[in-house]
């Protein structure tokens, strides 16, 4: 039987879903969010509506991979699971398809340092990783790899990544990074754009300590 404390996470979930669709973030059911829970982790359910989605729904998955036979995870699960494998201060991830960063992801470009804001995802650039097939064990290892030292990722011909220690952490940088991405977006419509150099990122990181919302 859930606990409180497990359907306040499965709802948290379900509205963080929902807030991505209004925001424009994402589209139909494409994204999916999970958030480390006791030993595993709960996750989205593969096509599934967020609007008709209930607690119930969230999938519980071990770490190992093993879920109960008769919930169906989201088809990224293998991603979600060894990011928070590889990521034990990593408490959400959250996937979707915004427009500008799958923009930037079907290029092949990462981000680079055309504003200091970019530091809130851990350094200098947001990397953008190769591609591979949805759900895929070679889709995962390729996010992991591109998130190292990093808090968000491009997918190259799919969308983006967004890890932090609470959901809303991992919400923000999310549409940080959508941000971002539109406005590099418009600046490769004018020119080259300037960049700031990795000394000045890491003086923006350093001042940065703790900015954006709480991590509960």
């Amino acid at each position: 039987m859930s606990t409180t404390n497990d359907r306040a996470k499965r709802q948290s979930i379900i509205n963080a879903c929902r807030q991505m669709n209004q925001s424009g973030l994402n589209q139909g059911t494409s994204g999916n969010i999970s958030l480390r829970h006791g030993d595993g982790m709960l996750i989205t359910p593969t096509s599934t509506p967020y609007e008709a989605m209930q607690p119930e729904e969230i999938v519980f998955m071990n770490l190992d991979g093993a879920f109960d036979a008769n919930q169906r995870p989201s088809s990224e699960w293998r991603f979600h699971r060894d990011i928070l494998k590889a990521r034990p201060e990593v408490n959400a991830v959250v996937h979707a398809h915004p427009p500008y960063a799958t923009i930037l992801a079907i290029m092949g470009l990462s981000i680079p340092p055309i504003h200091y804001m970019i530091a809130c995802a851990g350094g200098d650039t947001i990397r953008c990783s190769p591609y591979a097939t949805f759900g895929t064990q070679e889709l995962s290892e390729h996010a992991v790899a591109a998130l190292e030292d990093r808090s968000a990722c491009l997918l190259a011909h799919h969308g983006m990544i967004a890890i932090g220690p609470s959901l809303a952490k991992a919400m923000w940088l999310a549409v940080e990074v959508e941000t971002l991405a539109r406005q590099y977006h418009g600046c490769l419509q004018i020119g080259t754009p300037p960049l700031l150099s990795k000394a000045e990122i890491e003086n923006v990181r350093a001042r940065m300590a703790g900015y954006g919302p709480p991590d509960e």
